[in-house]
């Protein structure tokens, strides 16, 4: 199976902006979760609260009644005696007529199971109803004759509403007339606490709908933030990034024109001059020679002399763009040979002093090393006005650090950085350094100047065999 970035390449933006976006949305996920399953908890605790309170006031609404029946019969009842059958006659009639609300009516069952009193369903009087069950099974007759015996109780179980013929939960309540051996109770639908619950539910669910739907927004309003914010920056920050990129690649091609200038004025004003003069002379030597004048040898060897200092002059242009030093004796050897060229070249009294390297340094480092010496020199050469300079290279724990300080004047950082002229310049001795993740410090005053460049240690090389003695006394 191919992956997945395969089927949907992404930039370096995407990923960004899904790094920044993926914590978001799975906090807003589980915020979400979080948030309904509390919801759902909270809201069924107080929803069975609430049933609970309307069960519980149902309850003393069937007890209020109860009492009301039983004090409209309670004088016929005490005198009457077990086997009065005027008695118990008039009392079925008196609660007969007993009606209230819709449905409400009082019923009544011997203990044998027959059902004596039911205005509302009088299909039930007169026959026996014991093991009588609701739709769900649940016992009515014998559970009600069970608690009046016991004195009473509530009963819950589905009866048939008597005003509109539809099924309903119903809550009883039973008591008994032990002398008579009669279950007497009440009862109330509470279809109105069901509607009210399921209300209270369908309530719950559209808070938690709402909930989603306020976090849905709020993540996707922050989403579009984002978006909308990394969209900004990205523009701006590759708007800054060509604006570099433009001015590092004019600065190249600057260093690059500056180069082949000095190059080419090294050439012109060294080189060629040498070679014409090479020419002069073996023209004149060729000529004397010809006449026969022994002094065509005094030009000849003077051609050679010229065509010797042309040889020189190519050795120091080559040794300029890249010493052959520097690859064969490593940096040390190269920074001092280019001190001692300078020194000559400029009078300019120079101090060179190393330690031997432990770990050798990698090729980035001595280019760049070296590179940085050498425009410090130029530097020097053109604008301090010294009269003595010192170098130091050494290795420590931390890596390796190249230190050149003079007596000259000192310089203006800005001014070097930003002269067009000014060769490649601290700025490009600081991305030189900063490639290597490295540290460049100017100190610069009307007494001198000091340039430190250091190297991390992640740039040394291991150690090699310590019986290499030529390894050893590289840089």
């Amino acid at each position: 199976m191919r992956p997945l970035r395969e089927f949907l390449p992404l930039n370096y933006g995407q990923k960004l902006y899904l790094t920044a976006t993926m914590p978001l949305i799975l906090a807003a996920v589980v915020i979400s979760v979080l948030v309904t399953l509390q919801s759902r908890q909270l809201a069924e605790r107080e929803i069975r609260n609430l049933e609970q309170q309307l069960i519980i006031a149902k309850r003393a609404e069937l007890k209020n009644y109860l009492s009301l029946a039983r004090t409209a019969f309670v004088n016929i009842y005490g005198r009457a005696a077990p086997d009065d059958k005027e008695a118990m006659l008039e009392v079925t009639q008196l609660l007969s007529a007993m009606l209230y609300g819709q449905d409400g009516f009082f019923f009544v069952y011997d203990y044998d199971g027959n059902n004596l009193v039911s205005p509302r369903q009088t299909a039930l009087i007169g026959s026996n109803w014991t093991g009588m069950t609701d739709p769900n099974g649940t016992p009515i007759t014998d559970t009600l004759i069970e608690l009046a015996r016991s004195g009473g109780g509530y009963h819950t179980y589905i009866s048939q509403k008597p005003s509109t013929g539809e099924t309903a939960r119903m809550v009883t309540y039973v008591i008994g007339l032990q002398d008579w051996r009669w279950a007497l109770g009440t009862g109330v639908f509470i279809d109105d606490v069901v509607a009210k619950v399921a209300a209270s539910r369908a309530g719950v669910e559209a808070g938690i709908r709402r909930t989603f739907l306020h976090i849905g927004g709020i993540t996707l309003a922050a989403l579009v933030l984002i978006f909308s914010s990394g969209l900004f920056i990205n523009i701006r920050e590759r708007r800054l990034a060509d604006a570099k990129l433009k001015k590092l690649t004019q600065r190249v091609f600057d260093a690059q024109e500056e180069e082949r200038s000095r190059v080419a004025r090294e050439l012109h004003d060294g080189i060629s001059q040498i070679l014409v003069g090479v020419r002069y002379a073996l023209d004149t030597a060729k000529r004397r020679l010809g006449a026969g004048n022994a002094r065509g040898n005094e030009n000849l060897e003077a051609g050679i002399t010229h065509l010797s200092g042309a040889i020189q002059e190519v050795r120091r242009i080559s040794r300029d763009l890249r010493p052959a030093v520097l690859d064969d004796l490593g940096l040390g050897p190269a920074i001092k040979a280019l001190a001692d060229d300078f020194s000559k070249r400029t009078g300019i009294k120079s101090d060179f002093t190393t330690v031997v390297f432990r770990n050798r340094l990698d090729e980035n480092a001595k280019i760049a090393l070296y590179r940085i010496a050498q425009e410090a020199l130029t530097n020097i050469e053109r604008h301090s006005g010294a009269t003595r300079l010192t170098i130091d290279l050494r290795g420590h724990a931390k890596g390796a650090t190249l230190l050149i300080a003079d007596n000259g004047c000192g310089l203006d950082t800005r001014q070097t950085n930003d002269t067009p002229n000014g060769g490649l310049g601290l700025r490009n001795m600081q991305e030189r350094i900063d490639q290597l993740d490295g540290n460049l410090r100017v100190l610069s005053s009307k007494s001198g100047t000091i340039i430190e460049a250091t190297v991390p240690l992640s740039h040394l090389l291991n150690p090699q065999d310590n019986s290499d003695h030529k390894s050893k006394a590289r840089a």
